[in-house]
């Protein structure tokens, strides 16, 4: 059994009528009800994430939902883009493309963490993760053929 905290709440009565009607009508405590919906709607943790970036996602709890959306919409840059590309089809690197090539994947990872977490962010708040239109989708990014992963086929 999880260990639980006693925690007194004011909810708007309309929520309160609900979630009463709901523990009646499924004959459970009204509770357990109250907590499973809690826990259904926690803001997205950052346990997991880097160390060196969990302040700045935590950060992202306090931006307005514009803000959010500029976050989750970023991209890297097309010089960026192009200089990482470069560097994966040399087939020797000097060991400072070889750091280059490092930093250029990690703040690509961490790009792509602080977009997750304001899409979680925006989700939590309440705003649907809208799918884009294929025009939507920007075409400023092709990956390196060779690094694509590709499924192996279904047919024998």
């Amino acid at each position: 059994m999880i260990e639980s905290q006693q925690v007194t709440v004011d909810l708007p009565l309309p929520f309160y009528r609900f979630l009463a009607r709901l523990a009646e009508q499924t004959h459970q405590p009204l509770e357990e009800l109250v907590a499973q919906s809690v826990a259904g709607n926690l803001p997205p943790s950052v346990d997991n994430a880097p160390v060196e970036i969990k302040s700045d996602l935590l950060a992202l709890q306090r931006l307005a939902v514009d803000e959010l959306k500029q976050v989750a919409n970023e991209q890297i840059s097309q010089k960026q883009q192009k200089r990482h590309l470069q560097l994966l089809e040399k087939t020797n690197l000097s060991n400072k493309e070889q750091r280059e090539l490092s930093e250029l994947r990690r703040q690509a990872d961490v790009l792509m963490l602080r977009k997750a977490y304001a899409w979680a962010v925006l989700r939590w708040r309440g705003h649907p993760n809208p799918i884009p239109r294929l025009e939507e989708i920007p075409r400023n990014y092709t990956p390196h053929p060779q690094r694509v992963q590709r499924l192996p086929s279904s047919k024998p």
